[in-house]
């Protein structure tokens, strides 16, 4: 049985448009809002499933080859195909050709536009759509009304080529009007998706439908050393797609197995850039934590406001804070950032050190006990809609202190598989300890190691770890560079190594 830690491997890793009839306002005179988007008012009675239906994609929201056969089936299924074969690529609904089809007002896109020209100045139609994120097609219509409105001045061709685009300019009116959607939002970017489609999507491509083998969960955990037993228990719980509590000693590896099962996922997901909701801007897609991937060659185009990622792995540690799990409001810019356990949708969320936060562990079981129960979340705004957002990832808790120590059994019931990660046996720390020396080109010394692991770990009875072989070790190259020695395995090296393991903590008798 092998036991968790790292191996070498993976230290770490052209068509005629119609007239848009309807009448523009300026901005400061009315706030828009979009077409379906479901909210309610503060104080309004919210109406929430009874159970985790915002976790369970609706049938009519997928294609015939991505509906949802049942629970049996989907996993025979999975059994009998390849990991190629099973993987779905949940990509967004095809490119809007109308306004009316983006789901969003003429009067806000017209703003946004005017806010685009305002920073990028001179831009042709196809310009404007790269940072829009609309195809041409649609940006022509825009501009064409701003034009009516005389918002836009043409500039001529782009080129000698008299089948260029033309080239386009605010007006002065056109430059009052962007400094006035300034003062509403300073958002520039990519246009937004409505809250109804955001959605229709993430249920689309829950996390239910990723079914994780044995061979491709050892796969995941190829480079780490780890028990069978221990992945006997990660694999129906990352299967589950429900929440999961690692909890054991400091050191064995607990944060990077989490990383490992992301790893596992094969189906590619769609990000919008942002979400409206209630004219209220919310940036949703962050290029540091969600993973761009490459769409297949037979993949039909599709909505371009939307990004297609590998299922996100999103880690907070102790810098979390209860505040940080609600839409965070930019006071200068006037915008929202979405919260880091929303940008995990559809993916892993962990909450690492979970325990050594600001606020109590209770505290955030308390916050989290609807969501984790019922697959929703609940998000306000600062004008006092509110608003439910799907809860649909893999909630992972990874701390050093026992259940009992994080909360009541109430809370603790909503956490449904609770994983001890045990520390490494003495074979297991050899190993470890073998294939960081392997990695460092250090010879390994088996008769060194047998008299080291006895005074520490048998004698003075402190408690292995998984991280202790590659920090030793350092801390040996680091006393071989000073004293201009080649880096070895002995005794006086890992001795003096071992002064700066100041974390260990010796066992109880039992």
């Amino acid at each position: 049985m092998k036991l968790f830690g790292k191996s070498k491997k993976d230290d770490n890793p052209v068509t005629k448009i119609e007239e848009q009839p309807a009448k523009v306002k300026a901005p400061e005179i009315e706030a828009e809002t979009v077409a379906a988007t479901e909210t309610v008012e503060a104080g309004e009675a919210v109406e929430i499933p009874s159970e985790r239906t915002a976790n369970a994609p609706e049938a009519d929201s997928l294609s015939e080859t991505d509906a949802t056969p049942s629970e049996t089936d989907r996993v025979e299924q999975a059994t009998e195909t390849g990991a190629n074969a099973r993987q779905h690529v949940f990509s967004a609904g095809v490119p809007p050709k109308t306004i009316a089809e983006t789901g969003l007002t003429d009067s806000f896109l017209i703003n946004l536009v005017c806010k685009i020209m305002h920073a990028g100045g001179t831009m042709t139609p196809a310009e404007i759509s790269e940072v829009i994120k609309l195809p041409k097609i649609v940006c022509r219509q825009l501009i064409k009304q701003m034009t009516s409105l005389a918002l836009v001045e043409s500039q001529g061709l782009e080129s000698e080529n008299i089948k260029s685009d033309i080239r386009y300019s605010l007006t002065d009116l056109g430059k009052k009007w962007a400094l006035d959607a300034m003062m509403v939002s300073q958002y520039v970017g990519p246009a937004p998706v409505t809250l109804k489609s955001f959605e229709e999507q993430i249920r689309k491509q829950s996390i239910s439908h990723e079914v994780v083998l044995r061979d491709e969960l050892d796969e995941a955990f190829s480079h780490l050393v780890i028990p069978d037993i221990l992945k006997a228990q990660l694999g129906p719980a990352v299967n589950s797609g429900r929440s999961m509590l690692l909890y054991g000693e400091p050191g064995n590896g607990k944060t990077s197995l989490a990383e490992a099962l992301g790893k596992s996922f094969l189906d590619l997901v769609s990000f919008p850039y942002a979400i409206l909701v209630g004219n209220q801007i919310i940036r949703f897609y962050d290029e540091t934590l969600h993973e761009l991937a490459d769409p297949p060659q037979d993949q039909n185009s599709s909505d371009p406001r939307w990004v297609l990622c590998h299922r996100p792995v999103v880690i907070v540690g102790g810098e979390m804070s209860l505040p940080m799990l609600d839409l965070r409001f930019d006071e200068i810019a006037r915008f929202y950032e979405a919260p880091m356990h929303l940008k995990a949708l559809g993916g892993v969320f962990v909450l690492d050190d979970f325990g050594r936060q600001l606020e109590p562990p209770q505290a955030y079981l308390n916050r989290w006990i609807v969501p984790l129960e019922k697959g929703f979340d609940i998000l306000s705004l600062h004008t006092g809609k509110k608003f439910a957002v799907p809860f649909d990832q893999l909630v992972v808790f990874s701390s050093n202190l026992m259940p009992e120590e994080l909360g009541d059994d109430a809370a603790l019931r909503r956490i449904y598989f609770k994983i001890h990660v045990p520390s490494p046996t003495r074979e297991d720390y050899f190993k470890i300890f073998h294939d960081v020396c392997d990695d460092l080109q250090i010879d390994w010394d088996q008769d060194v190691m047998n008299e080291f692991f006895d005074r520490k770990y048998e004698k003075a009875r402190f408690i292995t770890s998984g991280a202790h072989p590659r920090f030793l070790m350092s801390h040996i190259l680091a006393a071989c560079r000073y004293l201009e020695r080649t880096p070895s395995l002995n005794l006086d090296l890992l001795e003096l190594a071992w002064r700066n393991v100041a974390a260990s903590q010796r066992r109880t008798d039992t």
